[in-house]
């Protein structure tokens, strides 16, 4: 009997080992690997297809591809494939078994939109995995159901990708994204591309955007590098491979995805303030805020998770440095940031290492802990749905339900609240999400607005941004939202508030 860790795809158990087989085995074989522990172990896509694609270096760049768009693509599509198998089936005993699942799925997701494979190499691709996965029976079933698919498809044409992936959304979900964006957009946000999404790089403030992607084109010439649409700081790359291996990475710049960058820039931070990051995780928007306030100024980071902290703590714990120091400890081509960065580079300050000055774990929910009063701003990153990473995270779909809404709602309330009493008055509270849905962002913002139920001694007044990239996006207004096929980034919501102790 199989065990346990072959069942959920961490053994050998994936119709066959990826030595000796051709590359596009080898790549349904690790996509295979991923998508079972995305079902059998609750792992996240991204995570565990980067661990295995590092597990299989031989993979060419085209195989790499052909992975990572079979996990892509059978999860968003998922629920469609399999309405489609049932139309089909007698049994559904087939599901299971996560690998048998995984090669049937994926071979029904050639069928119907890889016009690339021909048929009958992906209906023998997916029942030699299916039944190296269940036996001899399981094949049989893999095969039989598979011609079906590919008859139906043969005669009926390829469907669209876009309905198959609209439709595969769970229903609370497309109603949610229906009250919050309106029917077309939210069909348009739930198939938006590319998927995955580009890979986000972060500039320093200072660095020279055009110097540093010609740097970065010369130094990976197979992969793309272009400036991104929102964010002045961003690059967008596709194909770079580990970052670390990249010149000025830790120093003139880190992966960060775009939309997440604006979050920071939106909280405004300038020279001299004291700002505080009150749900900083592994603290990239610490990095980047800890240079905004330089000279003079100081960023502190909490968090609910210790762990993080430290990660934090590791990457951000060293003093701010001189140029020449930044530009050496960036773990890049030595020198790079100050051959680089141009403009960034004179001055000293703008190239200085980003520092956080303190680190606090706590539970907002429960009370501020040992976090001081008097910040100049603060930024609340709240925990939410993650609906707005999609693109990036399509398990997410299949994991939150219907009633996670009022419960994450009822939370970041509290969070912002109780960060908000450690601002100064008349400080600024910038309350955001990686959620697109009304009932974590509108309906929050007003509460937060709204009178409070509580003795926090804190009132929040909704306000206009004094961010220059912030209030272009929010039209003058208090709060803006990024969606992925209007802004091309990760999907975002952003309210300003200025913080009143009463």
């Amino acid at each position: 009997m199989a065990d346990r860790a072959q069942r959920d795809g961490r053994g050998g158990r994936d119709g066959g080992g990826a030595a000796g087989r051709s590359g596009e085995s080898a790549a349904r074989a690790v996509a295979a690997r991923v998508l079972a522990r995305v079902w059998g172990s609750d792992a996240f896509a991204s995570a565990a297809l980067d661990a295995e694609l590092r597990r299989a270096p031989a993979l060419d760049p085209r195989d790499v591809g052909l992975a990572t768009e079979l996990v892509y693509g059978v999860l968003r599509a998922q629920a469609a494939l399999e309405a489609r198998i049932a139309e089909l089936a007698a049994k559904g005993r087939w599901t299971a078994d996560p690998l048998v699942r995984a090669h049937v799925l994926m071979g029904a997701y050639s069928l119907c939109f890889l016009d690339r494979v021909p048929s009958f190499a992906a209906v023998s691709e997916a029942v030699d995995g299916a039944q190296a996965a269940g036996g001899p029976r399981v094949g049989a079933f893999a095969n039989a159901v598979l011609r079906k698919v590919a008859a139906a498809v043969e005669a009926g044409g390829r469907p669209p990708l876009a309905d198959a992936v609209v439709a595969s959304a769970p229903g609370w979900l497309r109603g949610a994204l229906r009250r919050s964006l309106g029917r077309a957009a939210a069909e348009a946000f739930l198939s938006a591309g590319p998927v995955p999404p580009p890979t986000g790089l972060c500039l320093a403030p200072g660095e020279d955007r055009d110097a540093w992607l010609a740097a970065l084109r010369g130094a990976a010439p197979a992969a793309t590098f272009e400036a991104g649409r929102v964010s002045p700081a961003a690059i967008v790359a596709r194909g770079a491979g580990d970052l670390r291996r990249l010149p000025g990475f830790g120093a003139a710049w880190i992966g960060q995805e775009e939309g997440a960058q604006a979050l920071a820039f939106a909280l405004g931070a300038r020279p001299g303030e004291r700002v505080l990051d009150a749900c900083a995780g592994r603290g990239n928007k610490s990095w980047l805020l800890s240079r905004a306030v330089l000279p003079g100024g100081a960023v502190d980071a909490a968090d609910l998770y210790p762990a993080k902290l430290s990660q934090l703590r590791a990457a951000l714990s060293a003093p701010p440095a001189s140029s020449e120091g930044a530009g050496a400890e960036g773990g890049g081509a030595e020198g790079a940031g100050a051959e680089v960065g141009g403009a960034g580079a004179r001055g000293g300050l703008e190239r200085a290492a980003a520092f956080v000055r303190e680190t606090y774990a706590v539970d907002w929910t429960v009370g501020p802990g040992d976090v001081p009063e008097g910040y100049d701003r603060v930024l609340v990153d709240a925990p939410c749905s993650g609906v707005g990473t999609l693109r990036r995270r399509p398990e997410i779909a299949l994991r939150r339900a219907a009633d996670d809404l009022p419960r994450l709602a009822d939370l970041q309330v509290a969070i912002a609240r109780r960060a908000a009493t450690r601002a100064r008055d008349g400080g600024r509270l910038v309350f955001a999400v990686c959620s697109v849905l009304r009932e974590e962002c509108e309906a929050v913002a007003a509460r937060l607005a709204g009178p409070a139920d509580d003795d926090l001694g804190v009132r929040l007044e909704p306000a206009p941004f004094d961010a220059e990239l912030a209030r272009e996006l929010a039209g003058g207004g208090d709060a803006f939202r990024l969606l992925p096929h209007v802004h091309g980034t990760d999907g975002y919501f952003a309210a300003m508030f200025v913080v009143r102790r009463r």
